[in-house]
């Protein structure tokens, strides 16, 4: 009774290992091909063959090490600051010290951010390698050496917004001042292309690399926080500039949940959605900025969030944040929400997205009392 049971079953097994051979000799022809013909040759072909195959293992082992080393990494990087113990507001006068004035504790930290984007790790994204992709396909079109970049984006958004307010407002008492010409430069330089490499559109035109305009607008902002130390400079923290920047912030908040929206919507391939992770480090990046900006802002503020007694809603607001930080998965799965396998990180970030985003609101809202 069971011989033609076991002989049904041994021919399917055979026949599956046929299969399976015939793939794997499939895989390996081009290999063994490359080794027969590389075999036969002099060493005078083999020599370059080999000097270039170590070149591409060096580049790519380069490339894999700086997009999975995550260096200065920490949600908490601010509290290092000690904000929380300054007694004055950007640009007063510090009694203590005559002729001393507060710098700017913004300044301080968007320079930082920057600084951590392009100097203590490698900006990814106009890296030679990342900008070439896998065979090319695009790296954020598959699942492979992009969050890093993605991440930094975000930060790089953040890094945008601030670089505008601080030139347009923060840095200048409104219709009375020009624009500080530091704080103009680091504008002009962080909003620069983010995937600048070498060259640009003209294969004969050389180009400035990104990673050194964003230098730039670091070194920039410095300069400008020195100013402000001496009461060289301008900081006007009133609260129609606060207000703004709640504003802003805010409204950059809703377009991210927006594209964490449709893409949680629109595609719902649990671990095998490619782009899921670009966008949930992209909205990583852009709350973990925020939350240091947001301790800045507190600081730099001290006397308008003390008179109009915002520190109770601006203390949960950066708990909000802080609690959105804490979702670190180590695979980015974009599930139905009400799935039972796969989870839906995308939406759960979005949740925590529009949890802070109320919170400004609120913020912006007794602002305007």
């Amino acid at each position: 009774m069971l011989d033609p049971i076991i002989a049904f079953f041994q021919r399917v097994f055979s026949a599956i290992g046929r299969g399976v051979g015939l793939v794997v000799a499939w895989l390996l022809w081009p290999f063994m091909a490359a080794h027969g013909w590389y075999a036969d040759r002099s060493w005078i072909i083999k020599g370059p063959i080999i000097l270039i195959l170590l070149v591409l293992v060096a580049a790519y082992g380069q490339f894999i090490w700086r997009t999975q080393a995550w260096h200065d990494f920490n949600p908490e990087f601010a509290q290092a600051y000690k904000f929380n113990e300054r007694k004055v507001a950007a640009g007063q006068p510090i009694a203590e010290k005559p002729g001393t004035c507060q710098n700017s504790a913004i300044v301080t930290t968007v320079a930082d951010l920057t600084d951590t984007d392009v100097n203590q790790n490698a900006w990814i994204s106009s890296t030679l390698l990342y900008k070439l992709g896998l065979f090319g396909v695009d790296w954020d079109n598959t699942p492979f050496f992009d969050n890093k970049a993605s991440f930094q984006r975000g930060v790089n958004q953040v890094a945008r917004r601030v670089a505008i307010e601080l030139a347009d407002n923060l840095g200048r008492v409104r219709g009375t001042s020009g624009i500080n010409n530091d704080l103009q430069d680091a504008r002009g330089n962080i909003q620069f292309d983010e995937g600048t490499w070498y060259f640009g559109t003209d294969p004969f035109g050389f180009k400035t690399p990104t990673p050194s305009y964003y230098r730039s607008a670091v070194e920039s902002w410095r300069k400008f926080n020195s100013s402000l130390e001496t009461c060289n400079a301008i900081f006007d923290a009133r609260a129609d500039n606060l207000v703004q920047l709640v504003d802003r912030t805010a409204s950059d908040l809703g377009n991210t949940s927006d594209i964490l929206r449709r893409r949680s919507e629109d595609f719902n391939a649990g671990w095998f959605d490619t782009r899921a992770d670009d966008r949930f480090w992209f909205a990583y990046g852009q709350l973990y900025a925020q939350y240091a900006i947001f301790q800045a802002a507190r600081a730099d503020f001290i006397d308008v969030i003390r008179d109009r007694n915002l520190t109770a809603i601006w203390t949960e607001t950066e708990k909000q944040l802080q609690a959105a930080l804490k979702i670190q998965p180590a695979i980015i799965s974009n599930g139905r929400e009400d799935g039972w396998i796969m989870p839906t990180h995308l939406a759960t970030m979005g949740f925590y997205i529009l949890r802070v985003r109320s919170n400004m609101v609120e913020l912006r809202s007794v602002l305007d009392r």
